[in-house]
This record gives C-alpha cells, sequence and structure tokens, in this order.
C-alpha cells in the first residue's frame, strides 16, 4: 500500500521461496565483508561493493560545520530491486498512534521552529536527526525541514545504512530550507508518529553484518518508543525484512515503506535519518539517544523476549552438580573449518560438556536457530559469523572463540570478544598455534606466512586474508586446549 511492506503471512512465505537466492548472494557478500575490517590494521582495504552501479551527478551542497571540502562522495544506486518484488498500490497505509511518542532530545527548540542536528564525526555513521515540520520525498530520496521563519538554508547528504563508507548504498539528501516560502511538497500523508530512515543492502546478508550493521543499531535507533515508530526502507530487501520479522514487528507496528518506490509526501514531527553504529556487534550506553541508557545485554534480552526463549541463564553447577552443560561446537562448512571436528567434542564430553556437533543452515527459520541456540550453555566455533549466535545464548553462559593463526587477535576481540562481554557472557579465547594450522602443511615452516604474519600483515589487507582466513584450516591440539575448556567448566560452577 503507498510503497509499504508488511512483513506478515504473505511475505514470509515470500521470503522463505527466496531465502536459497538471497543466501547465494550473502555468500558471496563474504568475500567482501571482510574487506570492511581492514581499518583494524592501518592497511587500506578496498571499498565493499556488492554489485556494480552507475554514478549519478553530485549535487551541491552547503556542508555542516566541521566538513571539509572533498568529503561529499558521489551517489551510487542499486538496480534491478523492482523486477523481483510484488506491485505496490498506490494509497496511503499510514497507521495513527493514539498518542505521539515522546520527543527524542529534550534540549530541543519547539517544534513550531523545528532544527536538524546531524552528526558526522562519529567512528562508522553518518546520522541526522529533524524535528519540526519534516516531510519526506521518497522518489527523490529527500528529507526537508520547513521552518516556521526564515533561517539559513542547509543540505547535508547521508548514507543512510550504518557505515559511511559502503558504496552502493544511495544517499539521503536532508535539507533545512530558507523560509516557508520555498516551496516544499504539500503533504499527501501526515503521521503521528517519529520515523526512522535505514537502508539495507550494503553488506546485509552476512550473518553478523545482519546484527552489526543494522539490527543492533535498528533496535538503539527506534527501542524507545515502544513500537509507535515508522521505519523508512531504502534499497528494501523483503527476503531479509522476512527473516527478522519478528524483531522489525516489535520494534515497529507499521508496515515498512518502501521509501525508493513511495510516491507520497509523508509529514513527521521527528524523522532519524540514518543509523548509528556504536561499535562492531555492541552498543556504547552513554550514546543511546533519547535519555534513555542501553546495553547490549538489553538488546540480547529484548530477543529472548521477542523469540520467547526458555533460557534466561544458564546451568548452575553449584545447585545441580550432576547436571552436564551443553556445549554446541559450531561447524563450519568452507575455510577456518575444524579439522579434528569429532576429536574436539569427545575432548568437550572428557571435560565434562554435553557436546553437540552443528553447521547452522543459512535458510533455517530465527525462530527454531534462536531456540536451539538458547538451550545450550557453552558456545565454541572459529573466528566467523556463526559466533553471532552468541546472542541468543542465556546471559552468563560462554564463548569460547579459536582464532586462526596470524596475529588475528585483535580482531577477533573487536568483532566478538568486546561484544560477548558487553552481552553479559563470559568470554574465552584460544588461540591457533603454526602447528595446528594446515598452513603448515601447505606452505611450509620457512614461508613469511608461517614465519613471519606480520610481514604479512605489512604487505596488505589482501594477503591477511587470503590465507589466515581464506585459505586455513585448523586441527586443534586436545591437551594444549583441555585448560580452556576447564576455564569455562569453571564458570559454570560459580553460577
Amino acid at each position: 500500500m503507498g510503497g509499504e511492506v508488511k512483513p506478515g503471512r504473505g511475505l514470509r512465505s515470500w521470503a522463505q521461496r527466496h531465502l536459497n537466492a538471497g543466501f547465494a548472494v550473502g555468500f558471496l557478500l563474504v568475500l567482501v565483508t571482510y574487506l570492511v575490517v581492514s581499518q583494524q590494521f592501518a592497511v587500506s582495504a578496498p571499498s565493499a561493493v556488492t554489485r556494480k552501479v552507475p554514478r549519478v551527478a553530485d549535487k551541491q551542497v552547503i556542508r555542516a560545520p566541521g566538513e571539509k571540502d572533498g568529503e561529499t562522495k558521489s551517489d551510487q544506486e542499486w538496480q534491478g530491486q523492482a523486477a523481483e518484488e510484488k506491485p505496490h498500490l498506490d494509497t496511503s497505509g499510514a497507521v495513527r498512534s493514539e498518542e505521539s511518542p515522546k520527543r527524542d532530545d529534550a534540549d530541543a527548540k519547539p517544534f513550531e521552529t523545528g532544527k536538524v542536528v546531524c552528526s558526522t564525526d562519529g567512528p562508522y555513521s553518518d546520522t541526522c536527526d529533524v524535528d519540526g515540520d519534516v516531510r519526506t520525498n521518497g522518489t527523490a530520496l529527500s528529507v526537508t525541514l520547513v521552518p516556521a521563519s526564515s533561517s539559513e538554508r542547509r543540505e547535508w547528504r547521508i548514507r543512510p545504512y550504518s557505515r559511511r563508507t559502503m558504496f552502493g548504498v544511495q544517499e539521503v539528501t536532508v535539507t533545512q530550507l530558507g523560509s516557508p516560502q520555498e516551496g516544499a511538497p504539500p503533504c499527501t500523508v501526515t503521521h503521528d508518529v517519529p520515523a526512522v530512515v535505514f537502508a539495507l543492502g550494503g553488506l546485509t546478508g552476512n550473518y553478523w553484518h545482519d546484527f552489526s550493521d543494522v539490527l543492533v543499531p535498528l533496535f538503539i535507533a527506534s527501542r524507545r518508543y515502544g513500537g509507535e515508530v515508522q521505519f523508512l526502507v531504502s534499497n528494501i530487501q523483503l527476503w531479509w525484512l522476512g527473516k527478522y520479522e519478528a524483531v522489525v514487528r516489535r520494534l515497529s507496528r507499521y508496515d515498512a515503506v518502501d521509501l525508493d518506490r513511495d510516491t507520497q509526501v509523508r509529514c513527521f514531527r521527528h524523522v532519524a535519518v540514518g543509523l548509528r553504529l556504536h561499535k562492531e556487534l555492541s552498543i556504547v550506553p552513554e550514546w543511546a539517544p533519547g535519555g534513555r541508557r542501553l546495553t547490549m545485554a538489553d538488546f540480547t534480552a529484548f530477543l529472548r523476549e521477542t523469540y520467547a526463549l526458555p533460557r534466561a541463564a544458564p546451568v548452575s553447577l553449584a545447585r545441580e552438580p550432576e547436571k552436564k552443560p551443553r556445549l554446541l561446537l559450531i561447524h563450519r562448512a568452507h575455510y577456518r573449518r575444524f579439522v579434528n571436528v569429532q576429536e574436539i567434542a569427545r575432548a568437550a564430553e572428557a571435560a565434562g560438556f554435553e557436546a553437540v556437533v552443528m553447521d547452522p543452515r543459512g535458510d533455517a527459520p530465527m525462530e527454531e536457530l534462536a531456540r536451539t541456540v538458547n538451550s545450550f550453555d557453552v558456545l565454541l566455533g572459529v573466528h566467523g559469523a556463526g559466533l553471532t549466535n552468541a546472542v541468543f545464548l542465556p546471559a552468563g553462559g560462554v564463548v569460547i572463540q579459536v582464532v586462526p593463526y596470524g596475529k588475528l587477535e585483535a580482531m577477533a576481540r573487536k568483532d566478538f570478544g568486546e561484544p560477548v562481554a558487553d552481552m553479559g557472557l563470559r568470554y574465552l579465547e584460544y588461540s591457533v598455534a603454526a602447528e595446528e594450522s594446515t598452513l603448515l602443511e601447505m606452505l611450509g615452516p620457512e614461508h613469511p606466512v608461517i614465519k613471519d604474519p606480520e610481514s604479512v600483515h605489512r604487505s596488505g589487507w589482501d594477503k591477511v586474508a587470503e590465507y589466515y582466513l581464506g585459505k586455513q584450516d585448523v586441527r586443534i591440539d586436545v591437551k594444549r586446549f583441555a585448560p580452556t575448556l576447564a576455564q569455562a567448566l569453571d564458570h559454570l560452577r560459580q553460577q
């Protein structure tokens, strides 16, 4: 309806029929996923591009304070989605709330005046908060503030994906007009709830990026509204909305608007443009908008409520010493696999765990996957997207990340170590020795990849990704690994 997409039963069935295609694209995105983390190694990586897109001309931009010349980038747009999606009726689907939600800025000027506050100095994201007489025009990808009186005309270009460097995601133009008479398009739909403008695409389709780039930032942006918020989605991905339908539905009670096809001029009192990524797969509590403190533990508690997960705490060996904690061993189907997975499982059993080996299916319903992971106390896996499932563990559980050989510890801790601790889980790390890496047999002990990993890092991220992430499997020395398993068990004895 009017560019609106309802992630309901019809969408669910549509999405399930097309998930395989979506995840095939997602698998290809894995190849560019690790380019994003290259900044962690002080090497320049090429910008991740998920498909070839045409360039369009830059518009003249009135820069905000602090912006420098040359920082404005060319728009790039996605093509070809329309043929795969169902047609939309050109009617208004606006749903009015019973009461207006709270404003997000206690210090904002009255709505009659209006204001635009843009943040372009964060570590990852550019965002704008617009209060007042705010009008969105989907076909122009614009958000316009109409002032009550004459003011300075200003303009910003915001990429509404959580990573400002993610080319292939078209920018939204945010404009503060100079006067009420400047000629803003008239409203065709008026909403009593605020809106959040964000984009899909980018690196979505990779399980870790689905959470780190979209779901966690979307939770930060919208949780304070208790569902009374309208999502305006650029580069909409129906399969993605279908997969994460339960989460999206809890954050917004309204049908998502396909912004790129929306023919309405929608009027709001508040619009947030873009999603803010605080840190990889986590939340900085002090940065949460609206004066409401949010933590990563709040996000995982929200997921447990959303999927009705039964366990909020792991097994307590102090109270039930006869019970065996359950350990889920994630076995990857491709690179960075455990070569001796069954030997590792037997070692976990000998240490006192009930061990289960699983390769989570990419097309598995999220409800099923969440319940399965929640039934375990410990999650064990090699660095990779599968460890994202830690979000479903009961609080107080344990995550053991096996870090591949090649001095990847800094990246591993940033991507999973810090987020896991922020979730209220115990994080343990096991670094693979050269003797446990299949690279030793492949290349020999004198090869720089084995002998001098730092030189590989200095040569550039491409070589790091090629060898340490793309060509390496691991054969765990179970005797060397035994103390890590013992640490996990000791932690559960203290619960």
